[in-house]
């Protein structure tokens, strides 16, 4: 038998300690009915016994009567009674929250939910009892439950390129495109120039939308958020300003406004003026805006880039068949609702990984515009993966590193001229910081797979002409872009 030292009641952190462990072995007698009610949905309906209610009260008012200042009586000494009437809101406002907020930590303890979003009621519409017990009842989405495959050992082919002087000269071009400067020209249209628009999409004789001075390089195809031109250099070719040129254009089967899915528009572009794109010098004043010191650097860099683009490909080749074979008996639904909460989030997640690879704007907008037009069935795959990929990082607790949120950033900014703390700036503004770590720490669990993978090499094909001229512009109407400018002004 041990000797122990005796407790002293009257020390403030015996009873400090005390009270915490009494606390943590508190719980609270709930009755908790927890029903599937749809795809990664369950409503649950909790109640809780009236005598938790008024041990909850009690302490509040306590609390209250420890704290409250009422005229004719010493802070400490007032009587429970009163406190109860002249804080009766205060209090059940108080009893209420705390109520909620432990019986929810508890459900999510007791029941591992895991749930995605917050629960989806109103607490202000939720009222106590005067007597009886306190029930209320919610409906929250959560996690998908799947058995994880085994994801060691997966046969990847992977496709592999060697990055040349020639790609090298050509992304340059591409990327001093970002920094030109347009002028105006005063002869018809070629392909390759960029033009000036007025544009305006009509449905059986109702105005969809209208675009004032839209500027687009005349490729092979004009990209929207919701559909694609095709011949649009050609439908331009030889127009001068004044002129006006009409065709029509099928709205994408996945757009935002259900009406219009896979509908004929007419698209009508009257030309305000033509121009040709000046490229900047590699000067000093363009280096030291891009961030380097020498040309030589800059190359360095653009090839660093495509290194990388390359790595993108890969890992997207292999990332879509590592998700295919780890997926593939992963027959679980996803409800709609929460589908299209995260069509804006994972095109955004998708353009935070092509900035970071080094593509250039018009690519990146490209892929986003491709991507929204399916975004639908996009999501719901991308969804799919990362939950899979969620489930495999905490299975080989996979964590992201300040240095690497650091090293993304760094790479974001030589890819748009910006300094890191702008971005970073940005980024915490907008509130999508968390979407960037979500994406290295997904990136990181393919990273792993692949790292035990067996591969089979395949010869990439060298890059092609781009023949996609992006915008951010919507046929039906509002376009994204203006969405989030708008609710970022809100």
């Amino acid at each position: 038998m041990t000797d122990e030292p005796a407790r002293d009641e009257n020390d403030p952190q015996e009873a400090d300690l005390d009270t915490a462990v009494a606390e943590e072995e508190r719980r609270m007698a709930l009755g908790v009915e927890i029903e599937n009610v749809g795809p990664c949905r369950k409503h649950i309906k909790v109640t809780i016994p009236r005598e938790e209610i008024d041990l909850f009260r009690s302490e509040a008012v306590e609390e209250f009567a420890t704290e409250a200042e009422v005229p004719g009586f010493r802070k400490g000494h007032v009587p429970a009674r009163l406190v109860q009437r002249r804080f009766k809101d205060e209090l059940n406002g108080q009893v209420k929250q705390k109520l909620l907020m432990e019986s929810l930590e508890q459900i999510s303890e007791d029941h591992e939910l895991d749930p995605i979003n917050e629960p989806d009621f109103d607490v202000e519409q939720l009222e106590i009892p005067e007597e009886g017990d306190f029930v209320y009842e919610f409906d929250v989405e959560v996690r998908p439950e799947f058995d994880l495959p085994d994801y060691r050992g997966l046969k990847i082919r992977r496709p592999v390129r060697k990055v040349t002087e020639t790609d090298v000269e050509s992304y340059l071009e591409k990327f001093r495109r970002q920094y030109g400067e347009l002028v105006k020209v005063e002869r018809p249209a070629a392909p390759g120039d960029f033009a000036v628009l007025h544009v305006t999409f009509e449905h059986e004789g109702k105005t969809l939308h209208r675009i004032e001075g839209l500027t687009a390089r005349l490729k092979p195809v004009l990209r929207f958020e919701d559909a694609e031109l095709e011949g649009f250099d050609e439908l331009l070719a030889g127009a001068q300003a004044g002129d006006v040129r009409e065709t029509q254009v099928a709205v994408s089967t996945e757009a935002e406004q259900v009406e219009l899915r896979g509908e004929m528009v007419q698209a009508r572009f009257e030309v305000v003026e033509v121009a040709e794109q000046s490229l900047p010098e590699l000067d000093a004043e363009f280096l030291d805006r891009v961030g380097v010191e020498s040309e030589i650097d800059l190359r360095d860099e653009i090839r660093a880039m495509l290194e990388r683009q390359i790595t993108y490909q890969q890992r997207q080749t292999a990332r879509r068949q590592v998700l295919e074979q780890i997926t593939a008996s992963a027959d679980w639904e996803l409800p709609e609702s929460l589908v299209r909460k995260q069509v804006e989030n994972a095109l955004y997640r998708e353009r935070l990984e092509m900035q970071q690879a080094g593509f250039t704007s018009q690519e990146v907008r490209s892929r986003e515009n491709a991507l929204r037009q399916n975004a639908v069935s996009e999501t719901r795959q991308a969804l799919k993966e990362h939950f899979v990929l969620d489930r495999i990082a905490d299975e080989e607790e996979i964590e992201v590193t300040p240095a690497d949120v650091d090293y993304e950033i760094r790479m974001m900014a030589l890819q748009r001229g910006e300094s890191p703390r702008r971005i970073r700036a940005r980024l915490q503004k907008s509130g999508v910081i968390d979407n960037l770590e979500a994406q290295i720490r997904e990136r990181k669990a393919v990273d792993l797979i692949l790292e035990h993978a067996a591969y089979e090499d395949t010869e990439i094909e060298p890059p092609v002409e781009d023949r996609i001229e992006a915008v951010e512009e919507s046929v039906c109407g509002m376009s994204a872009a203006a969405a989030r400018e708008e609710a970022e002004e809100e």
